[in-house]
């Protein structure tokens, strides 16, 4: 490995689902103004949309997480095409 290429300052993170509140603890140099307390230890706090315990291939359910609204917005154009292609 070439050496002074890697960060220095690794510190331990939590990081958050905000999809279903699991909370874990590894090394990282993510950056964050964000912090949260565990076990009277505090730690800098990472939020996650979808980690390994909520994404549907970990967790063998098929589950459909949509935090910006894009599924809506398409079934909302597609319902307009096929109002549309019907009619005629």
């Amino acid at each position: 490995m070439k050496k002074g290429i890697h960060p220095k300052d690794y510190r331990l993170v939590a990081f958050k689902d905000i999809s279903n509140g699991h909370v874990f603890i590894t090394r990282s140099t993510a950056k964050t103004k964000e912090t949260i307390e565990i076990d009277g230890v505090e730690y800098p706090l990472v939020k996650l949309e979808i980690s390994n315990t909520s994404h549907g291939f970990f967790t063998g359910k098929k589950k459909l997480i949509d935090t910006t609204g894009r599924v809506d917005k398409f079934y909302k154009r597609y319902q307009q095409f096929n109002n549309k292609s019907n009619n005629e």
